[in-house]
């Protein structure tokens, strides 16, 4: 398995600048590999919080969502070279998580805002930084889940 704990992360990488993103990252393309390349250019390493299975049913993607397992998706994440560490976590958004890890930076897509973010009051305690990323365009897994009559 390609998956990390907290303290295995924290230990690895004491001292490092860490940048932390996370997602359900279902069917990896390539808008999904140059956010994370450009969110790993940010810090020494970048750490992915993914979405359980049952995490992704409760945010509501669809039917037939995730395609791919928790462990299919850490594989594939954990060999991207820009990803230092995938670490899953249970919830729809991952404020236990960051509030555990303390990453230096957390960093989002250009479809959110800071203030609209549930994580933000933990970020803020510990004098984290949030940067919001843009997206590429016209690049989703659900444009390309409709692209296949999947959705």
């Amino acid at each position: 398995m390609s998956l990390s704990s907290v303290a295995e992360v924290k230990n690895r990488f004491a001292g490092k600048k860490i940048v932390f993103t996370n997602g359900v990252f279902d069917i990896l393309h390539a808008g999904h590999v140059g956010y994370l390349q450009r969110a790993r250019e940010l810090g020494d390493v970048l750490v992915v919080g993914l979405n359980s299975d049952a995490s992704v049913r409760m945010l509501g993607k669809g039917p037939n969502r995730p395609v791919h397992t928790l462990e299919d998706r850490a594989v594939v994440l954990a060999a991207l070279r820009c990803v230092d560490a995938v670490i899953s976590f249970e919830e729809q958004t991952p404020e236990r998580l960051i509030g555990e890890l303390r990453p230096d930076i957390h960093v989002k897509g250009g479809d959110y805002r800071p203030e609209d973010l549930p994580e933000k009051k933990v970020i803020d305690a510990y004098g984290g930084e949030i940067v919001i990323m843009p997206l590429l365009e016209g690049r989703s897994t659900t444009s390309a889940l409709k692209k296949l009559g999947a959705e």
